[in-house]
């Protein structure tokens, strides 16, 4: 790898917190709203055009909400919690609601977004407590001029900006983070040590970097990043004795001990950690600190960057049929295109839990394979029909 070319990712996953109680914001969770909003103002303009009933758009819109968010929470429960640690589910089954602890699969979502909409399109469900006529209603109902497969590829459209959205999110939350790589495309996801510092057991420190010098010896694998460690006034580190034993025991510890820093970061022994330690006037210490980094595929942004293309190819063939668009067209595109890529991308990526090393291909791989022949099976069916004078609507 060329010394210049690598990538220190840093950039702290948290955009601000909010003043009445500290509540830290996150990139991913605007990104997650934002592909929401973007969402529903597509679809407004979709049904607009093609003359469907715009009131149906804030319904829809909830039963996508709900559909995402339920079905990627389940799907990573059941596809990759529960089979690495059954014991964990069975002791806390409450775990299975804790969204906010992590945790959501795109294959689960896809799952909730073809039941939600199976539903929505077969189904009247009201609960209106507080308003006139029927309070609460659930019937067998055919929604005039929207069919499942329709809907399904309006649907796709919105799918593939969400992807895109929501792997940027990812990049910013420097995770599921691809594997080691000596090309020239490689980033050192350097946040997680910041983070640690400033949590240790409480905040002592900020950390920035810059690449060091090329003619610093390395190792293969990893590139060298001279780290400056900006101590706080902490009661640990008040003398310069104090910040070398931080230094050499605590924090090199941590660096060799802490699996999600392992993961990027190794401290050679043949080369001097300390580099420098200085004193400012307020009498805080700074310390640069030769450390070398693990560069690793940016995956996250490889799948975003296929999503927006996808988006487009999606949104353009709508716009030119509109109505007559085949039915399962679209959707069997972005149902083959992204779960192939998914497919492809997971040679690039680490595992996301320990018991995908004993198998021959990850859950994710595995749970692309039938989703990619669907996608087959529709686009086929939808390229048999691109020429009808006007699809039938269901």
């Amino acid at each position: 790898m060329n010394l210049l070319n690598y990538i220190i990712w840093d950039t702290d996953p948290v955009f601000f917190h909010l003043p009445f109680n500290d509540h830290p914001v996150r990139y991913y969770g605007l990104l997650f709203t934002l592909s929401l909003v973007i969402s529903q103002q597509i679809l407004f303009y979709i049904y607009k055009k093609e003359g469907k009933p715009e009131k149906d758009v804030e319904t829809l819109t909830i039963y996508l909400v709900l559909a995402t968010v339920i079905g990627a929470r389940l799907g990573h429960v059941f596809f990759y919690d529960f089979p690495n640690n059954p014991a964990k589910f069975l002791g806390d089954p409450l775990y299975i609601f804790k969204i906010w602890e992590g945790g959501l699969a795109s294959h689960g979502a896809a799952i909730g977004l073809l039941t939600a909409l199976w539903f929505y399109t077969n189904f009247k469900f009201v609960i209106n407590p507080f308003g006139k006529g029927d309070k609460f209603v659930f019937k067998k109902q055919k929604r005039a001029n929207q069919s499942f497969l329709q809907m399904v590829d309006r649907v796709a459209i919105l799918a593939a900006i969400c992807g895109c959205l929501i792997r940027v999110g990812n990049f910013m939350n420097s995770e599921i983070v691809g594997k080691p790589t000596d090309s020239e495309q490689g980033v050192v996801f350097a946040a997680n040590l910041n983070q640690f510092v400033q949590e240790f057991p409480t905040p002592i420190a900020e950390v920035t970097y810059k690449k060091a010098q090329s003619n610093q010896s390395y190792e293969t694998g990893h590139v060298p990043i001279h780290a400056e460690i900006n101590f706080k006034n902490h009661p640990d580190v008040r003398t310069q004795e104090g910040v070398e034993s931080y230094l050499n025991k605590s924090f090199k510890a941590q660096l060799k001990g802490k699996s999600y820093l392992r993961e990027h970061f190794y401290v050679s022994d043949s080369v001097e950690f300390i580099n420098k330690i200085s004193q400012n006037n307020a009498g805080e210490y700074t310390a640069e600190v030769n450390i070398f980094g693990i560069p690793r595929y940016p995956a996250q942004l490889y799948e975003a960057f296929s999503c927006l293309v996808l988006f487009i190819l999606l949104f353009f063939l709508w716009n030119k049929w509109k109505n007559k668009t085949p039915q399962g067209l679209l959707f069997g595109i972005f149902l083959t295109v992204v779960f192939t890529m998914r497919f492809l991308y997971e040679f690039l990526k680490e595992n996301q839990v320990g018991f995908e090393d004993d198998l021959a291909l990850n859950m994710g791989q595995i749970l692309s394979i039938p989703l990619v022949v669907i996608g087959l099976i529709l686009l086929i069916r939808g390229l048999k029909k691109k020429n009808d004078p006007e699809p039938k609507i269901e």
